[in-house]
């Protein structure tokens, strides 16, 4: 039986990968895109803004700085 939490997990799931991929591709645009009203975990937002500085993007570690936690 799916719930309705099952599919936002699914979807949170889809979304972070989808942040992992445009960050590693340098997709400012696109980071810009699946950020705008989202929140996210400390730890999410961490692995992420490790991930941005990796690949020396200064506007999508701004980007990410810009995301509200989760609670």
């Amino acid at each position: 039986m799916v719930t309705g939490k099952t599919r936002e997990n699914e979807h949170s799931i889809a979304n972070f990968e989808a942040l992992k991929t445009a960050i590693a591709n340098n997709e400012t645009s696109l980071v810009k895109e699946l950020v705008a009203g989202q929140t996210m975990q400390k730890l999410e937002k961490d692995y992420l803004l490790e991930l941005a500085r990796l690949g020396n993007n200064p506007q999508i570690v701004r980007l990410l700085q810009e995301v509200p936690l989760r609670e």
